[in-house]
């Protein structure tokens, strides 16, 4: 434990759970005050219990753009301020070019990347006013780059958070606020569990039978991700800004 963001206030959005739930984790054992939000308060409240300290939870609907601004004003209002924000909130129901209705598609865009585009409006508002430092870290998807058939407005939604990503740390560089992301490939959490039952009808050895076709023999694991949230949270990662780095094993335009 390396105390990375002491003092720092961290929202960490789709934070009750899964991976979002990881990286508050690994935020508050690097010493920041961490508010979590979902869109149920159960999962919300047992991680607080579980975190202690000075983590708490809001309750909201990123989807829905005045949610996605409310969120990030509730943490103001019991911090003073949002010093960190990550965008990890996300939806994987699955579509292709071909099946995918409109309904689908706005659902997609509006979590994935409409939600992230206020949650960082409104995050960047408060940083500007008081003429703060911040960083700010984007979950995104290694299938930006391309991906599945089955996932076309995923894509859709995940490319457009890449170049999104790109123009915010543009705009805010010289107000150092530092803007990147992640595009992180299959990683192992209860909620890609749930997917894999109800989309691709895995049985429950499909973990053992997925690491067995990976090339480190293993999916991608919360813990290593958190730590890599943490690190481009801090200050230990320098000037870095406008990055979308390929967090996977897959290496993209790599041939056999």
């Amino acid at each position: 434990m390396q105390q990375l963001l002491t003092d720092k206030v961290v929202l960490v959005v789709g934070g009750t759970s899964g991976l979002g739930a990881g990286i508050a984790r690994a935020a508050a054992r690097e010493g920041a005050a961490v508010v979590v939000t979902g869109r149920r308060p159960e999962p919300g409240d047992a991680l607080v219990a579980e975190i202690g300290g000075a983590a708490s939870a809001v309750t909201g609907d990123v989807s829905d753009p005045e949610q996605a601004k409310g969120v990030v004003a509730q943490a103001i209002d019991r911090h003073g301020r949002v010093d960190c924000l990550v965008n990890c909130a996300g939806l994987t129901d699955r579509g292709s070019i071909l099946d995918t209705t409109p309904e689908l598609f706005d659902r997609q865009i509006a979590t994935n990347l409409r939600g992230p585009f206020f949650t960082m409006q409104a995050a960047i508002a408060d940083m500007t006013s008081r003429g703060a430092s911040g960083t700010i870290v984007n979950i995104s998807s290694i299938s930006a780059r391309g991906g599945q058939p089955y996932l076309a407005p995923y894509v859709a939604a995940k490319a457009g958070l890449a170049g999104l990503t790109k123009n915010v740390a543009h705009a805010h560089r010289f107000d150092r606020i530092r803007v990147n992301a992640l595009n992180i490939g299959w990683t192992q959490t209860s909620g890609e569990d749930a997917t894999q039952r109800r989309w691709h009808d895995a049985g429950d050895d499909w973990v053992e039978q997925a690491n067995a076709r990976l090339p480190m023999g293993k999916l991608g694991q919360v813990d290593e991700i958190a730590d890599a949230v943490v690190f481009l949270l801090s200050d230990r990662s320098g000037v870095v800004t406008g990055s979308v780095i390929d967090w996977d094993q897959q290496v993209i335009g790599g041939q056999d």
